[in-house]
């Protein structure tokens, strides 16, 4: 019973995470800052990342090792945006460590779709197989597009909160 509410409220986390994520995301894009929406974004991630390592586990996973980099990115972000408050090159350093660490989220999202989901989890039953190897890379395809235009666009622009 404990085990199913602390997964509940890991995925809640997560959720939550990848929500406020991608609205972090449309306004890197947009130009305009939403100091709200960072810290809820920032929060619940590093929270996703901490309490993935709280579930029983014998040995070390793929999923640990997600966590692991997910920290480091977010600890970037966190130092780009409180200690250097986004000033120079931090802004740039900001966004592009936000995003992977968006991205780590939902790469995790599609992989838990496949094993949750019966007819993905039939295209691809160990996500060894083609429907989830594409449907990964158009993901971080999509992703690195996206940071790269956010780079650009919010690196330019004075911040601006609305």
């Amino acid at each position: 019973m404990i085990l199913t509410a602390f997964t509940l409220f890991h995925v809640l986390l997560s959720l939550i995470g990848i929500g406020s994520g991608f609205f972090v995301l449309y306004r890197l894009l947009i130009s305009k800052w939403s100091g709200a929406g960072n810290t809820l974004f920032l929060i619940t991630t590093v929270a996703t990342s901490v309490t993935g390592f709280f579930f029983p586990f014998d040995h070390f996973l793929p999923s640990h090792a997600i966590g692991i980099l997910s920290l480091i990115v977010l600890g970037l972000a966190i130092v780009a945006r409180y200690r250097f408050h986004l000033t120079g090159a931090w802004r740039r350093t900001y966004v592009i460590s936000t995003l992977i660490a968006l991205y780590f989220n939902v790469f995790v999202l599609v992989a838990q779709l496949f094993q949750k989901i019966p007819a993905l989890k039939a295209l691809a039953p160990t996500q060894s197989e083609g429907p989830f190897k594409v449907t990964q890379l158009v993901v971080l395809a999509v992703f690195v597009l996206f940071t790269i235009r956010a780079a650009a666009k919010f690196h330019n622009e004075p911040l601006r909160a609305t």
